[in-house]
């Protein structure tokens, strides 16, 4: 019998391999990217407190012409930077998600480091 494999399953398992080597810190935030169909969320959170330091989607406020595409990576990814730098964060651990590193996810981490942020 044929069983159709699950995406989100396949995500998550890969998620939690790279999770075992990342962590991030209060002096190194992990920078987290989640993407959905029609959305994209970004966080920059301190693994040690188990805190969200800052954070950013394209439900916003400000991102109502957005939604989940290119555009929307690259608005999000300057707005946590701003937000980042703002509260003093420079350097974060980039944790991909689980996700393949290209398209939105892309977008998000380069526009992040061209606001300012270092990984």
């Amino acid at each position: 019998m044929f069983v159709k494999e699950d995406k989100n399953k396949a995500r998550v398992k890969r998620h939690l391999r790279v999770r075992n080597h990342i962590s991030g810190t209060a002096e190194r935030p992990r920078l987290n990217v989640f993407r959905s169909l029609s959305n994209i969320y970004a966080q920059v959170i301190d693994d040690v407190k188990g805190v969200t330091l800052v954070s950013a989607s394209s439900k916003d406020k400000g991102f109502e012409n957005y939604g989940g595409n290119v555009a929307a990576a690259k608005a999000i990814g300057e707005t946590v930077a701003k937000r980042a730098l703002e509260k003093g964060i420079t350097e974060v651990v980039f944790d991909r998600g689980g996700y393949v590193y290209q398209g939105r996810v892309a977008a998000l981490a380069e526009a992040a480091r061209e606001a300012g942020l270092k990984f």
